[in-house]
């Protein structure tokens, strides 16, 4: 009658042994390592190379490590103690920037999970932990958002200087007036032409005419629609940036999100040197657009110290130098889009770049008069530079749409739009409010957490056994099990665990032993109406599930409500809060039925249960 077939208790035991497998990680703590990651945007890094290249560095030092890791943007390399964490990065950084006034890569110092390498190699790792737990810096940054229009109108200013020009129009001057761009006219007739020039070239500037003294004028402002879209894409682009700086800093699970309608909120866990952080966070990036000097010979003599007058040496992405003309053809200010894509004719990868107006009319003009050039993209970072690409100029290009292709592949075409994308920040930002946390601190949380959530279970495992008997002790090995998997979950997902988190596994504790509690009750509620022990167990299960369903359902809804509409520590304790409702549920009615069937399921004759005092009617 109480018995599980074979089929379902080897479920059962492969489910709390995949929990007890991915939980293990979580205990092994973490040991000293150092990361190399790419120091400059233009620097692609190339996991199994960089790798051979460490192992090569610390054999050449006589260093052992315990284990070499690599994932998208970084090498990272594990060792038994501090010291000889430092000596290897001394090493590293000595095979990788032999020039130590322009590094290339980053070195840092980090920390790795001291798990097994057989773990590892079969993605049991930890979760990570959150900055009120491991210690770190948080910062909050507002984005000049009236800075990001005045930039447009600056733009505007010239394009339409242009426009006008083009179109033979003439004005007596065109300046930016606050959040306006004023036009100047001596007649009606300029100005009325003017208008209709500047309605056909643009639908993002409202004008409006008037008069001023014997001066006619319009003033161009731009719509709203305009100036929500640009704010959006400056917010959207400075926190792209973000990402890909914060990359150099090897974070294992930075928080940059935006708070608000101008505010990005920036939490790197693990990071102590703020100064280092701020740098990072406050750099600034320019793209710039420049014609190549291949005069022959004059690479030559460049390369021997004999640098012709207005240009400059540069090395492209494989390090082969270059001379570059000084004069800035276009800079990244005129740039609007970067997306990858392929040639339309040789189908091979390209990158597809759109410029604003005047951005296309200085491009036009310049590939005219440049037939069979060749262009250099530079991206200028730190007061260093380097050339993205530099194609040959086949012919005259305008539209706006500008094409760079040539033996490049998908991945490269990706990875060159997003530095054209994301090279610089679209609108200045200040830091409002900064934060540090020392890894004692948060040491110290994971402590309280740790201890709350271990004595906040023996209370429950105590009051279980002493009021339930045996079916006290089996809810407390299906709540064991429940933490067991949801601990699981949470590393296999990489989750990170917050403060709030760890109040949410406290929370899940007294929540999963209330299934068992309504069982239990149920089961003795059987036995006072006169059941026999096998059937009131089958009866305890059977119809206590359906209230258990319910109770989590509802729950599950309030749960999914906070993961919705919450944010930060609120979303955090939502994630650990619905994972922790679907784990009871496995706990509290699988596990906890399959021990019962283990333990009475072969008694054909069974007189008692051991599940505390069962008080009978009229007793």
């Amino acid at each position: 009658m109480n018995r599980y077939p074979l089929w379902k208790n080897l479920l059962i035991g492969l489910v709390l042994l995949w929990g007890l497998i991915y939980t293990l990680p979580n205990f092994y703590g973490e040991v000293p390592a150092v990361q190399v990651s790419s120091g400059k945007a233009t620097l692609k890094l190339d996991a199994s190379a960089t790798q051979k290249r460490v192992e090569e560095s610390l054999a050449a030092a006589g260093i052992q490590h315990d284990g070499l890791f690599s994932d998208f943007n970084s090498v990272r390399a594990r060792f038994r103690d501090t010291d000889t964490q430092l000596k290897a990065k001394d090493a590293i950084e000595k095979a990788f920037n032999p020039d130590a006034a322009d590094p290339a890569y980053v070195v840092a110092l980090n920390l790795l999970s001291a798990s097994p390498q057989w773990l590892t190699s079969i993605g049991a790792l930890p979760m990570y932990l959150g900055l009120d737990l491991r210690g770190g810096v948080h910062f909050l940054l507002q984005v000049d958002m009236k800075g990001a229009v005045t930039k447009r109108l600056d733009a505007t200013t010239g394009d339409l200087r242009t426009l006008l020009r083009d179109k033979n129009v003439r004005h007596a001057g065109i300046t930016r007036e606050n959040q306006s761009v004023v036009i100047r006219f001596r007649d009606t007739e300029s100005q009325t032409r003017a208008r209709a020039v500047i309605t056909a070239g643009t639908n993002d500037l409202q004008l409006t005419e008037g008069q001023d003294g014997a001066d006619f004028k319009i003033t161009a402002t731009l719509t709203p629609l305009a100036q929500k879209s640009i704010q959006e894409f400056a917010l959207k682009q400075n926190i792209t940036t973000l990402h890909n700086r914060i990359n150099e800093l090897g974070v294992a699970e930075p928080v940059i999100q935006q708070q608000g309608v101008d505010r990005i909120v920036v939490q790197l866990p693990g990071v102590q040197d703020v100064a280092k952080a701020k740098d990072i966070l406050g750099r600034t990036a320019t793209l710039e657009i420049r014609m190549v000097d291949d005069t022959p010979g004059a690479l030559e003599a460049a390369v021997g110290g004999a640098i012709p007058p207005g240009t400059e040496v540069y090395n492209d992405r494989e390090g082969r130098p270059l001379l570059v003309k000084k004069q800035v053809v276009l800079t990244g200010e005129r740039l609007t889009d970067a997306q990858p894509g392929f040639d339309g004719q040789t189908h091979e990868a390209a990158v597809h770049l759109t410029l604003d107006s005047a951005g296309a009319r200085i491009f036009k003009d310049v590939t005219r008069e440049n037939i069979n050039k060749r262009m250099a993209i530079l991206l200028i970072e730190k007061g260093k530079g380097e050339v993205v690409t530099a194609p040959v100029i086949r012919g005259e290009i305008g539209g706006g749409r500008v094409q760079i292709s040539g033996k490049m592949s998908s991945e490269e075409a990706t990875d060159t739009a997003l530095l054209l994308r994301a090279g610089s920040l679209a609108a200045p930002m200040e830091i409002i409010e900064e934060r540090t946390i020392g890894p004692s601190l948060g040491a110290e949380n994971i402590s309280k957490g740790f201890h709350s959530t271990l004595w906040g279970f023996v209370a429950i495992g105590i009051f279980m056994c002493a009021y339930y008997m045996l079916f006290g002790f089996v809810s407390v090995v299906a709540l064991a099990s429940n933490l067991l998997l949801l601990i699981a979950l949470l590393s296999l997902l990489q989750a990170t665990l917050t403060l709030p988190g760890i109040a949410a596994i406290a929370l899940t504790l007294g929540m999963a032993i209330d299934a068992n509690v309504l069982i239990n009750e149920r089961i003795r509620e059987e036995l006072r109406n006169g059941s026999s022990p096998q059937a009131a167990i089958t009866a305890g299960y059977d119809r206590a599930f359906d209230t258990i369903l319910d109770s989590n359902v509802t729950t599950l809804i309030a749960g999914i409500a906070l993961l919705v509409f919450g944010s930060g520590p609120v979303r955090g304790f939502a994630v650990v809060h619905c994972l922790g409702i679907l784990t009871s549920m496995f706990s509290a009615i699988l596990v906890s039925r399959g021990l019962v069937n283990l333990i009475y399921g072969k008694k054909r004759k069974l007189d008692k249960l051991s599940i505390g005092q069962v008080w009978k009617p009229g007793s």
